[in-house]
């Protein structure tokens, strides 16, 4: 990119996961490196990127709805720059489709090239050519790309990609391709990086976690990771995401029980309390598994707060399979959950399975469990109500500009009256108030 560009807005909407996030971070890294400047004046920006998810329905045709809105902006300024980007692209056809529908957009890549962006940018403004290249296979990882961190508090940071997992409705392993692991000392190396620019918390992601290392020379696993993490000078906080349960050892519970840096908060998706439903969605445990993780990680880690995802409404479920679900989540009592009517995705198994739920029988089967859920985060937080919390505290309540905004170390919310030059540290809380979904409480160092 040349200097001329220099001056010159761009502005990212993302769609998706902390992944998805992550992604976008990196497109801002390398727009910023160029010269460039992010905006949030999307009507006003030099070049418009969206950056996609395909997991869900609702997110696609968000895309959909906002490329037709800008279409206007594209005709009143020819120079504009629209890209799309992410793993609604890698989807079978789709890239075309979107061509076909919406001409205007000049550059559409995938998951596997998002590295490739800068070369793409430039040929779209030196050669006016539209750029169409999506990777069927993923490729090595590439290791060095800048990052536009949006918080300077607190990052993620990625130990892997892809999946090999195939759950029946899901269709991560299609656009985000096969499990790779970085090498530890890389994924060190990046958080001694961010802990010298005074980041105090790091969440390592990966579609699986706890299948991370596999496919590597070096002798570990997501436990010896977690551990390894643990030595790094200065860090405050080391969160983790996503567990699946098949995959979730005794030896990884033990790490997070014994290294004082791991916050204290497990996210382990269900998806279902029903046996039947679980093998029909290809997640290779059991109910009985599920909850024996369940008492083990609450006998071994004092304090933990348990999060998940459920799925309703997935083909074939019966009255009788909900009700285990309701039965599991009232035994487990979440302290948050992700729930989601099911939305079919082309291309997966479950897309073509008979016995698909009408929709008025899923939004009332989400009502009761969203009802339930609420319920025990309702009774959950009253126990907080008294305690002194240890906060790191993000910013500004987005509640009450006169407020403090952060988390405790197992992510109960909290909006608190405090010292404004406390961004960015730990502070102890006083709660004194519990609400449906977050804590108020008063700074007391």
């Amino acid at each position: 990119m040349s200097n001329d560009k220099l001056n010159k807005t761009y502005f990212i909407a993302t769609y998706g996961c902390q992944m998805n996030e992550e992604d976008s971070e990196k497109l801002s890294g390398m727009l910023k490196r160029f010269g460039y400047t992010r905006t949030e004046e999307r009507d006003t920006a030099d070049i418009i990127i969206f950056n996609t998810c395909c997991v869900r329905e609702n997110a696609e045709n968000k895309v959909f709805g906002n490329l037709g809105a800008i279409k206007k902006l594209k005709e009143k300024n020819p120079n504009l720059i629209i890209a799309i980007c992410g793993c609604m692209m890698q989807q079978i056809g789709m890239a075309d489709k979107v061509l076909k529908t919406f001409p205007f957009v000049d550059i559409i890549f995938g998951t596997h090239n998002a590295y490739k962006f800068p070369e793409y940018l430039t040929r779209v403004q030196t050669e006016g050519v539209q750029i169409k290249e999506i990777l069927d296979k993923e490729t090595e990882i590439v290791e060095g790309i800048p990052i536009d961190r949006e918080s300077s508090v607190k990052a993620f940071v990625t130990i892997m990609y892809g999946c090999n997992n195939f759950c029946t409705y899901c269709i991560v392993p299609y656009v985000r391709g096969r499990e790779r692991s970085r090498k530890s000392e890389d994924i060190i190396n990046e958080i001694k990086d961010l802990v010298s620019k005074g980041y105090k918390e790091i969440t390592i992601l990966g579609q699986n976690v706890n299948s991370y290392g596999k496919g590597l020379e070096e002798d570990i696993n997501f436990a010896k990771l977690l551990r390894k993490i643990n030595e790094v000078e200065g860090l405050e906080r080391l969160r983790f995401m996503t567990s699946h349960p098949k995959d979730l050892t005794e030896e990884v519970i033990y790490a997070i029980r014994d290294c004082d840096k791991i916050c204290e908060q497990i996210h382990l998706p269900v998806q279902s309390g029903s046996d039947r439903l679980l093998k029909v969605m290809n997640r290779h445990y059991d109910r009985e598994r599920y909850l024996y993780l369940i008492d083990l990680i609450k006998k071994e880690i004092p304090d933990v707060t348990i999060t998940t995802d459920i799925i309703v409404g997935f083909p074939g479920e019966t009255e009788e399979d909900f009700q285990d679900t309701l039965d599991l989540v009232d035994k487990v009592k979440y302290d948050s959950a992700f729930m989601f009517i099911y939305s079919r995705r082309n291309n997966t198994p479950a897309d073509k399975m008979e016995n698909q739920i009408p929709d008025d029988i899923k939004h009332e089967r989400f009502n009761r469990l969203v009802d339930l859920v609420n319920k025990n985060i309702a009774i959950s937080n009253k126990n907080y109500e008294g305690t002194v919390q240890e906060v790191l505290v993000e910013g500004v309540s987005k509640n009450d500009e006169s407020k403090l905004s952060g988390r405790t170390r197992n992510g109960k919310l909290v909006n608190f009256e405090g010292s404004m030059d406390s961004i960015g540290k730990l502070v102890n809380v006083e709660i004194n108030r519990a609400q449906p979904f977050s804590l108020v409480g008063k700074q007391i160092d």
